[in-house]
C-alpha cells in the first residue's frame, strides 16, 4: 500500500516513515506537516491510507479528515500520542470518516517495539479490509431466513457502524429517552483499546446508560451494550446467565477471515438464530459492506430495518450496500432515526413492507 503521513512533529513523522519503509508491501506516498497541506496533497495524489495526527497547527486532524473525505476520500487511520487526553478529538475524527485509531509508537527505543507492533497490526488489518473491497465479488441475494420467533425476550435494537459511526451513534443516543422500552446492542468498528474512552464519551451525551458488553451479559430495556473486544459480539442462545432464551451475549473469534472485527453481519445473523422477539436493525455510516447482508436477512425475517441516508453519512458505504440489496425498509437521516425508534418502541409493532 502507498501510505501518507500527516504529522507536525519531525521525529514522529520520521519514526512512522521508517516503520512503513521497513514493512514489506508498503511505501511512503508523501509526508505533510499539517492538515491543510494534507488536504492539498491528497487532492493531487490520493494514497491508499493516511496516518493522521490529531493536534497540529494550521488545521488539525479532525478538520483535515472531514475535508479529505468530502473531496478525495481514502482510508484514514488516526495516530495519536495519547488516548485519554485526545479521546474527544479521536471520536470527532472517527465521526468525520476515519476508519480507526491507534497510539503513536514511542519515540524512544525502549518502548518503541510494542507501539510499532500495534501500528503495523492495525495497518495490516486495514489493508485486508481495503483489499477485500477491491476484490469483492458481486453480491448475491441472501437465502431466505426463518421468521423471527414468538415474543419472549422484549424488543431489541441492534446497531452497526464503522467510519463516521461514533458521531451517528451519539446523535441517536442523545435523542433517546432513558425509559426506552428496548435494549440496544451496538457494533462499532474500532480497536478495543479505544472502547472504554468511547463509552465514557457516549455516556456524557446519552440519557441511556452505555456499557461495554461482557460475556454472559443479558439485554435489558433502556441499556446500550457496545462490543468491547476485537472478537465478534454475538447472541449465544439460552443460558443460566440470561433470563430468557436468546438474551445472552458472548464473544467468538470465528470467522477469523472476516476483515471486520467485530463484525456487524456476525451480530445480525446471531440475532436471527437466537433472539425470539421483536427486532429493529439499524445500519449507520461506514466504509465497505459489513452489515448489509445481515440487515437484508433481518428484513426478510420480519424485523424493522433502518439505514442512514447518504446526506447524513460521513461515509456512504455500508448503508448504501444494504439499500442496494433491499435490506432497508426505511432510509432516514441520522437525526430522525432516534424519533423512529421511539415511535416503534412506544406502541405495538407496526407493519412495514418486507
Amino acid at each position: 500500500m502507498r501510505i501518507a503521513i500527516v504529522n507536525d512533529t519531525t521525529l514522529a513523522a520520521e519514526t512512522l516513515r521508517r516503520l512503513i519503509a521497513g514493512t514489506a508491501g508498503h511505501s511512503v506516498a508523501w509526508v505533510a506537516s499539517n492538515g491543510s497541506e494534507a488536504v492539498e496533497r491528497c487532492q493531487r495524489d490520493t494514497p491508499d491510507l493516511i496516518l493522521m495526527d490529531l493536534i497540529m497547527p494550521v488545521m488539525d486532524g479532525v478538520e483535515a479528515t472531514r475535508r479529505i473525505m468530502a473531496t478525495s476520500p481514502c482510508a484514514i487511520l488516526v495516530v495519536t500520542a495519547t488516548i485519554d487526553g485526545n479521546s474527544a478529538k479521536v471520536f470527532e475524527a472517527l465521526g468525520a470518516g476515519a476508519l480507526d485509531a491507534v497510539q503513536t509508537p514511542a519515540l524512544y527505543p525502549a518502548a518503541r517495539a510494542s507501539g510499532s507492533s500495534s501500528l503495523v497490526f492495525k495497518v495490516e488489518a486495514l489493508e485486508r479490509r481495503i483489499t477485500a473491497e477491491r476484490l469483492r465479488a458481486p453480491e448475491r441475494p441472501p437465502v431466505e431466513s426463518p421468521p423471527l420467533g414468538a415474543q419472549s425476550a422484549g424488543r431489541l435494537v441492534v446497531i452497526g457502524a464503522s467510519a463516521g459511526g461514533p458521531a451517528a451513534i451519539a446523535a441517536i443516543l442523545s435523542r433517546l429517552p432513558a425509559d426506552l422500552a428496548a435494549g440496544l446492542v451496538i457494533i462499532q468498528h474500532i480497536d478495543q483499546q479505544f472502547v472504554p474512552s468511547m463509552v465514557s464519551w457516549l455516556n456524557a451525551q446519552s440519557r441511556i446508560p452505555v456499557r461495554i458488553a461482557a460475556a454472559g451479559d443479558s439485554v435489558r430495556p433502556g441499556i446500550a451494550l457496545i462490543a468491547g473486544t476485537n472478537d465478534h459480539l454475538t447472541f449465544v442462545g439460552a443460558s443460566m446467565l440470561g433470563p430468557t432464551p436468546g438474551s445472552t451475549l458472548g464473544y467468538c473469534a470465528e470467522p477469523r477471515e472476516s476483515p471486520y472485527r467485530p463484525s456487524v453481519d456476525v451480530l445480525f445473523e446471531s440475532v436471527l438464530r437466537h433472539w425470539r422477539s421483536d427486532v429493529v436493525g439499524v445500519l449507520l455510516s461506514g466504509i465497505g459492506r459489513d452489515g448489509a447482508v445481515g440487515l437484508k436477512k433481518l428484513r426478510d425475517s420480519g424485523a424493522v430495518t433502518i439505514a442512514q441516508d447518504a446526506a447524513s453519512c460521513a461515509v456512504y458505504g455500508m448503508p448504501k450496500a444494504a439499500i442496494e440489496l433491499g435490506g432497508a425498509a426505511l432510509v432516514l437521516p441520522v437525526e430522525s432515526i432516534a424519533d423512529e425508534l421511539v415511535r416503534i418502541c412506544s406502541k405495538s409493532p407496526r407493519r412495514y413492507p418486507v
